[in-house]
């Protein structure tokens, strides 16, 4: 269990270092990012955003988001098609609307849309549109791969249902259940050969996210986002490394350099995550995910001796 919650806390822990990171040189191009900083390598804050230096992003708020109310809701496997129950989603929409109201730095065009569809009509989903094809969804879940650790039944209902509150798009879907079961085998100890194994194995069933050749694309599509964060994580073992990678190649470096930052922690564990940058991320967000990740690790225990299922 302690190498478990070394892994989970790494990975959150990760994810928020790559979203500070990345942010400051979110929707730079390659070659914008080498002429003013050479490699970017240093959580400076910045940005188009011009956040404080530690400061993360709507990623990282929005994970903490639908982390607190999975804990404040309950049981992730009273998610059931079967009995009709969506009190645990209401509470997840409800979270969504509270994050929103509360002025983040910001918010992505189909995550606004969704929520204010959700504030409005209440509804919990909405019909397929080719325009919720980003990474929305992807980004922020997180929490629900802590929540249901070990049964993928739940992962799959919780994953999908907190995704469709914004996002209804079948890349988004394969992308979110894609990572979110990569992140379970991290958790549990898969190596780096291993991940690489798993990666070509997943892209040939799911072939519109091949990153083989890489195209060097890194926005917000949860295509480009999926290829960019496989090609990184599997080319480089080292979490500084792979992360450094990352976000120096711009675009949506936040939600890629968060994507390879949980991963990539996942893989190492926080006790391995670089200090300097444990150091610079803000306090408040250091303690708030410390929290959250041994409360979803402890859900996840008890929903394995549930019948809720």
């Amino acid at each position: 269990m302690h190498d478990l919650h070394d892994r989970a806390l790494g990975a959150y822990l990760g994810f928020a270092i790559g979203d500070a990171l990345g942010a400051t040189v979110e929707f730079m191009r390659p070659r914008e990012i080498a002429a003013k900083y050479g490699v970017h390598r240093e959580i400076i804050g910045g940005g188009w955003l011009k956040l404080a230096r530690g400061q993360v992003t709507d990623d990282t708020t929005m994970c903490l988001a639908l982390g607190d109310a999975i804990l404040q809701g309950g049981h992730p496997g009273l998610i059931n098609q079967a009995t009709g129950d969506d009190t645990l989603i209401r509470g997840i929409g409800d979270a969504y609307v509270r994050w929103f109201k509360g002025k983040p730095v910001d918010c992505g065009n189909t995550c606004r849309r969704g929520i204010l569809r959700y504030m409005h009509e209440h509804t919990l989903e909405g019909p397929y549109s080719p325009g919720d094809g980003g990474n929305g969804a992807l980004m922020r879940n997180l929490p629900a791969v802590l929540a249901t650790l070990g049964n993928d039944a739940a992962f799959a209902r919780l994953s999908i249902a907190q995704s469709h509150l914004t996002h209804h798009h079948p890349l988004s879907d394969a992308a979110t259940l894609g990572l979110g079961r990569l992140l379970g085998l991290l958790l549990g100890g898969l190596d780096h050969s291993a991940c690489q194994l798993w990666a070509a194995q997943w892209v040939t069933g799911n072939p519109a996210f091949s990153f083989t050749p890489y195209r060097g694309y890194a926005t917000a599509y949860v295509v480009d986002t999926v290829q960019t964060v496989l090609h990184y994580l599997t080319r480089h073992e080292d979490f500084e490394a792979a992360l450094v990678a990352t976000v120096n190649q711009g675009d949506d470096a936040d939600t890629t350099g968060a994507l390879v930052g949980m991963l990539a922690g996942a893989r190492c564990g926080a006790a391995q995550l670089p200090q300097r940058w444990l150091r610079r991320l803000q306090a408040a967000t250091v303690r708030a995910i410390t929290e959250q990740t041994s409360g979803l690790l402890a859900l996840a225990q008890s929903l394995k001796g549930s019948s809720h299922v």
